[in-house]
């Protein structure tokens, strides 16, 4: 005891020589850097509006070591013109992952209601690793390997091995010191930095597609921070990541019975059968057919694997009505419909590709003009797999169990069954740093729905809506489209999102509307 004297003495000279911290000085001493910035905002560039506004903030790469490694994280901004109804922020995120959101609020600013754009500033960003925020690079993927996958055939089954392996080789060799941090739980820290950095104490949220992931998770992760949430197609947390690809082929099924019964009513104009029975016959004739001697299209050779690779054809009836016909006339004499009806299938034959946006913020990508959205194949599919594959330890790592999961699926679900269960590079990825967000606090947020959307299924939808305590839906009857806000005038949701984003007021009970027919 006497040989501690003196160090205690020494201990108590040092405490009292120290100046005391005041409460404001304590509480920023604890807190880490990320969450102690101010934005430095500028005009984004000299060809946008001088109100668009862009800056750049820092994140940890790792969270778990929030004063090593940086990511940059850039944010955009429009602010209320009426600073007397102004009631905060709304984050905007188009869905991915792997999409830039940075130039949206030049598109909202134009398309929201007055009463409800004059209550937020409008903020953009790009997620981790995508456009301006750090982006990562799986090396340069060829067009062939930024795809989702194919068909399974028993023997092309080893070069599908191949090319799941070699994508997750590459993405490892090149990024693979970021790669295990660009998850969606980490996205989801991010916008709590970008909250912290605009001196808010809620946010505001309007999303489509993967970001209403995303806000689930933030609604989970940060509920004290959660004010009005808008997930417009949703994603169902209970299926990510590889029953949201599957969930496809089982949607895809009564929506090409939909499609059959539509088109055997205009047999007059698209001559594809009298019947149901007869309209889906001829689907899986020219299938075959394609198959055996592939169709030309514009000096491409179209397969009948090719006709079956986007599931989302069937969303819409006209839509592929006008397909089927084309590709019909195409294999019986070379040509095109006499009538015209010609619809261009570049993006038919190119199938489901990672960062699928919604079609409100298609839509917005092309008026917001090119410079607003460029081509990041590769980089949005290093952050597709890094997100899918890195938010769940639910892949199976044996090829086997993919390709019997493929032909169980392909026999029941003979449209896309067998894509959704093919073998995908998740089965090679690293292991994720951390498990799935369990949806166990209750979050009071509106969610939106399509009843024919085949990207994020009615099904999908349901799932989150369910997932979500306390949480309201919003479904469109005969709705077509991925997204629904703002993405059709005519959406009979828009309203109740209006009310939502104006009075934060949901809905007493689920709302169900019915929307026009888009086509007679």
């Amino acid at each position: 005891m006497k040989r501690l004297a003196p160090l205690l003495a020494t201990v108590g000279l040092v405490a009292t020589s120290l100046p005391l911290l005041t409460a404001p000085q304590a509480a920023a001493a604890q807190t880490p850097g990320h969450m102690r910035q101010k934005p430095d905002w500028h005009r984004c560039s000299p060809d946008q509006p001088v109100a668009y506004e862009c800056a750049t903030l820092k994140v940890p790469l790792d969270y778990r070591h929030p004063e090593g490694r940086t990511l940059d994280l850039a944010i955009s901004r429009m602010k209320s013109e009426n600073p007397g109804k102004r009631r905060g922020v709304l984050l905007f995120n188009p869905g991915g992952p792997g999409t830039s959101g940075l130039f949206r609020p030049m598109v909202l600013n134009a398309e929201m209601p007055k009463d409800v754009r004059d209550q937020y500033d409008l903020i953009g960003f790009d997620p981790r690793g995508v456009g301006n925020s750090s982006p990562v690079t799986c090396g340069g993927l060829s067009r062939a390997e930024q795809g989702i996958g194919g068909a399974y055939r028993p023997e092309t089954f080893a070069s599908d091995v191949a090319w799941a392996r070699g994508i997750a080789d590459k993405c490892r060799e090149k990024s693979g010191d970021v790669l295990p941090h660009i998850t969606t739980r980490n996205t989801a820290r991010d916008l709590d930095v970008i909250r912290e950095a605009l001196g808010e104490r809620k946010i505001s949220y309007l999303s489509y597609s993967y970001g209403t992931y995303l806000g689930a998770v933030y609604s989970q992760m940060f509920p004290q921070h959660t004010d009005r949430f808008v997930l417009d197609s949703g994603v169902d947390p209970q299926r990510v990541w590889r029953g949201m690809i599957q969930v496809w082929a089982t949607e895809a099924e009564p929506a090409f019975a939909r499609w059959t019964r539509w088109a055997a009513e205009r047999s007059d104009r698209y001559g594809l059968g009298t019947t149901p029975e007869e309209v889906s016959a001829t689907f899986w004739a020219l299938v075959a057919r394609a198959d055996r001697d592939p169709i030309v299209y514009e000096g491409r050779k179209v397969t009948g694997d090719d006709i079956r690779a986007d599931p989302s054809l069937f969303s819409s009836p006209y839509g592929a009505s006008a397909v089927v016909k084309h590709l019909k006339s195409l294999a019986e004499n070379g040509s095109r419909p006499a009538d015209g009806d010609a619809p261009d299938l570049k993006q038919l034959l190119a199938g489901p590709r990672p960062s699928g946006a919604s079609a409100s913020a298609t839509n917005a990508a092309a008026a917001a003009g090119p410079a607003a959205a460029p081509d990041f194949d590769d980089e949005a599919t290093a952050v597709y797999w890094s997100v899918v594959c890195g938010d769940t330890d639910a892949w199976p790592r044996d090829p086997d169990q993919y390709a019997r999961d493929a032909v169980r699926d392909k026999a029941k679900y003979p449209l896309y069954g067998d894509f959704a269960s093919n073998i995908k590079p998740c089965a090679f990825w690293q292991r994720p740093a951390e498990p799935p967000t369990p949806m166990k606090t209750r979050a009071d947020v509106l969610t939106v729905q399509n009843e024919w959307d085949l990207v994020t299924p009615l099904a999908s939808g349901q799932g989150l809506h369910k997932a979500l305590k306390g949480s309201r839906m919003v479904l469109a009857l005969g709705g077509e489209k991925h997204g629904v806000y703002l993405s059709d005038p005519a959406s009979c949701a828009d309203a109740t999102v209006n009310t939502y984003l104006a009075t934060g007021r949901l809905p007493a009970a689920d709302v169900t509307c019915q929307d026009p027919p888009p086509f007679p």
